[in-house]
């Protein structure tokens, strides 16, 4: 099992009810991702490469 520290989008923050993302990028060659209304240990969670996850987030 892995350690993901998971962080909340800064577009959230403050919101309330806010639901997105969380992004955990404290393991070493993968990013984490799940959906911040299933935050429990047993929620889903994709993992991809962090050059995936660049390209992904990259602004055009």
């Amino acid at each position: 099992m892995n350690n993901f520290e998971f962080k909340k989008s800064g577009y959230s923050e403050g919101q309330i009810d806010s639901d997105c993302v969380e992004v955990a990028t404290n393991v070493t060659g993968r990013v984490a991702v799940r959906d911040s209304k299933r935050a429990s240990a047993d929620a889903p969670v994709i993992q991809v490469a962090p050059t995936a996850w660049a390209t992904f987030t990259r602004t055009r």
